[in-house]
């Protein structure tokens, strides 16, 4: 039985995430990992690739940081997970407020979706109301049923819950506003990322914020991907606006598993216990949301991240990678198949067909033809680890994956491609 059989006979969907399962991949993928280091993971055969997917964006320093690690291990030591609150546990929530805009107060947890699910809950606590609206255009913010119930697998979620749950189209307004309409005064907050791929229009999130205030929802931003990546301080730094909540996640720990929900005093408070005779809200409440060690890691990556100005290598980097790419694409003549977009922070890339539809198969090959190249690509996240040599690595691969893209271009992309196309996370039926 190969690692793939083990992993799906005992394992739902063979991974703890569903973009790390065997559909997400090329057949020629990796079907198990052993280790990463710095841009590098092996699989268990010890076969070396240089990895862009980045633990799903977690490793913003690349894997096994030695002075993250140092630093976790150290805080382990101290008993990882004690009696009452931590002196590291003030000091993490101390940083945080520092950091980032309008954070006042902080709830620190393992995972995104507690703390984006218990920022949807703030906002119906606050506002005495029952609708969110969440951004269509960003594919995920929770496994629990206020998102799902909003996706194509909504299987196992009451209709009553789902409903309450309406979506938005990213750098529309009117889309928001007439949510707005259908719904007055009936709509507690909206979640959103801040940016991902594509640059929001002037001032759009700060009129979406207005929006919300003049029709008493609030301003939910998710920054798990944005988060210490487009700015140390947030991407609200980065685009000038303040959310009344947001979350943050992915990066900000290097690996170690840290979520963190912040926004003003008021309505965070809510979950506080010290005003007498307030009515309380069961906030977050996780044995281990606070471990030591992961607040360890992360205190030890902002020092990093203000110390070896990797925010800044990153968005060098990316350009670099954006323009070579873009540029060899241009050089074979595949420039309106392949295109790489975004921030230089975090591009993406697109495959388009011959119609100029996006094309699931166009990026399976690539994503294949790139892991006979050694480099595993399912999607760009950049680290610190990512230098010149690794560059060059990477355009050299680009060149020799896209001549193959042509071939299938001017022929059929069943004779290139072996095994199936990847396919969406979100999609009703297997």
């Amino acid at each position: 039985m190969n690692y793939s059989e083990r992993l799906n006979k005992l394992i739902p969907g063979g991974a703890h995430t569903y973009s790390r399962g065997d559909d997400q991949f090329p057949s020629n993928a990796p079907q198990i990992l052993e280790k990463g280091k710095g841009a590098y993971v092996w699989d268990a055969e010890g076969n070396k690739y240089l990895d862009y997917g980045m633990a799903l964006r977690a490793n913003i320093l690349g894997y096994a940081n030695d002075e993250v690690d140092k630093a976790a291990f150290v805080a382990a030591q101290k008993g990882n997970n004690l009696t009452r609150a931590s002196l590291i546990e003030l000091e993490a929530a101390e940083l945080i407020t520092e950091l980032i805009p309008g954070a006042d107060m902080i709830k620190f947890g393992k995972n995104g979706s507690t703390v984006t699910s218990a920022a949807i809950k703030l906002a119906r606590a606050y506002t005495r109301k029952k609708y969110i609206a969440r951004c269509a255009d960003h594919p995920f913010f929770s496994y629990d049923d206020w998102f799902i119930g909003d996706t194509p697998m909504n299987k196992g979620i009451p209709e009553e819950v789902s409903n309450l749950t309406m979506s938005f189209k990213y750098n529309d307004l009117d889309s928001l506003e007439e949510l707005f309409r259908k719904y007055p005064d009936q709509i507690a907050g909206i979640i959103l990322q801040p940016a991902e791929s594509v640059v929001p229009k002037e001032q759009y999130l700060q009129k979406a914020k207005d929006l919300c205030h003049t029709n008493g929802a609030l301003f939910i931003l998710d920054e798990m991907i944005t988060g210490f990546r487009w700015h140390l301080n947030g991407a609200q730094k980065y685009f000038n606006v303040v959310a009344d909540l947001c979350t943050f996640g992915k990066g900000m720990a290097n690996g170690y598993s840290v979520s963190a929900l912040t926004g003003r005093k008021e309505i965070m408070n809510l979950g506080g216990i010290k005003e007498a005779g307030a009515e309380r809200v069961f906030l977050v409440s996780t044995t281990h949301g606070a471990e030591m060690n992961g607040l360890a890691a992360f205190i030890k990556t902002v020092e990093i991240l203000k110390r070896d100005n990797v925010i800044d290598h990153i968005w060098d980097y990316g350009k670099k990678l954006i323009d070579g790419m873009n540029t060899i694409a241009v050089e074979l003549g595949v420039e309106s198949n392949f295109k790489v977009i975004g921030y230089p922070c975090s591009p993406n890339y697109l495959t388009f067909d011959e119609e100029g539809k996006q094309s699931l198969g166009l990026r399976t090959l690539f994503s294949q033809e790139m892991i006979k190249n050694n480099v595993l690509i399912p999607w760009i996240a950049l680290s610190y680890c990512h230098g010149e040599n690794e560059l060059e690595m990477t355009l050299s691969a680009t060149r020799e994956s896209l001549k193959v893209v042509k071939k299938a271009l001017n022929d059929e992309l069943d004779k290139y491609l072996v095994g199936e196309a990847i396919k969406p996370v979100f999609r009703s039926h297997n």
